[in-house]
């Protein structure tokens, strides 16, 4: 009677184990990101149907592609623990120098591509340097190194757009099409899965986590942190560059500031990333869902006749809320 007593009293915290490990507070915590994407989509669904036809939903992925090349880059910056306010520039400078490259140069569109691909990397190791061995904190040091891709660009385009035909190899990259899926879609996906097995199934990857979690512990551990930052933000400049190369072929012509756009929304799906699925911590996954709920949103706007501005007050609301929300939660800290 005793033993069944004492088997009684040790199996009846199990169910206050269970509704603690399943917890609404936890399950909101770590997937309220998705819930709210679904309720997104749910309501655009109700508000204009045309929402979820299979064109529509082949053009919203065409236009977050690009995105989320840049956002992924960006995310493996930010898990490095450094910031790239550089992003927009560089891409902007790499969609200068592959359109002008072909058009005013004639060269082929490879040799545009390496080039334009060469501008990521030096302003990436740039800004590593000045980071990693010159101790100048990120944010101060990518926005330098943005000002200096504004200032190559206009010295190289003088201001102006670039406009020519291009090759039919390079116009495939952004506006082809590999069945009914456009193939900006699948460099993108191809793009994200690379860099979530980066992350998560690398040893150079798991060691920029640790470096962005724990530096201190890190470097005890003996991660040289400092070619990790380096790391970190060399793949934000390429991920850059390539963004920018993928939008002058979508939009078939150079535009000296095409590229800006997209570092208040690579920071935006990061953050929002940050609060799903890993809450604080940068992820590739959970940038993904920031960069379909960014997607969404503009999407549905347009289709229910929401002004363009509206869509800019919207991303700033959202960065805020994003990081405000991972600040009171402790997930991240600034200083």
């Amino acid at each position: 009677m005793a033993n069944s007593r004492m088997k009684t009293e040790q199996r009846m915290p199990e169910p206050q184990a269970w509704r603690e490990k399943f917890s609404v507070g936890d399950i909101l915590g770590t997937y309220g990101t998705v819930i709210a994407l679904l309720i997104l989509v749910v309501v655009f669904w109700i508000l204009a149907p045309q929402f979820i036809s299979s064109n529509n939903i082949i053009n919203l992925l065409r236009q977050i592609s690009t995105l989320a090349i840049m956002a992924t880059g960006l995310t493996v910056c930010i898990a490095a623990g450094e910031f790239d306010l550089s992003i927009g520039n560089v891409a902007s400078l790499s969609g200068i120098v592959v359109s002008g490259m072909m058009v005013r140069q004639m060269e082929p569109a490879w040799m545009a591509i390496l080039v334009a691909l060469g501008c990521g990397v030096v302003f990436g190791l740039f800004s590593g340097v000045l980071v990693s061995y010159l101790r100048i904190p990120s944010l101060v040091a990518t926005l330098g190194a943005g000002a200096i891709a504004v200032g190559v660009n206009f010295a190289y385009a003088k201001g102006d757009s670039i406009y020519g035909v291009f090759p039919s190899i390079f116009s495939f990259l952004g506006q082809g099409f590999v069945g009914p899926i456009p193939f900006a879609v699948i460099i993108a996906t191809a793009f994200v899965i690379v860099f979530y097995i980066f992350l998560n199934k690398t040893r150079p990857g798991r060691y920029i986590v640790a470096t962005g979690g724990n530096p201190t512990a890190a470097r005890l551990s003996g991660i040289n942190i400092k070619m990790y930052r380096l790391l970190g933000l060399l793949i934000s400049g390429v991920s850059a560059a390539v963004a920018g190369i993928m939008l002058t072929s979508y939009l078939g012509t150079g535009q000296p500031t095409a590229g800006e756009v997209y570092l208040l929304d690579s920071l935006a799906a990061v953050f929002l990333g940050m609060t799903a699925f890993r809450p604080g911590q940068a992820n590739i996954a959970g940038t993904l869902i920031g960069v379909l709920i960014l997607g969404v949103l503009a999407n549905g706007l347009n289709l229910v006749g929401a002004p363009f501005y509206l869509q800019n007050i919207i991303r700033g609301a959202i960065l805020i809320f994003a990081v405000s929300l991972a600040v009171m939660r402790e997930e991240i800290r600034f200083f």
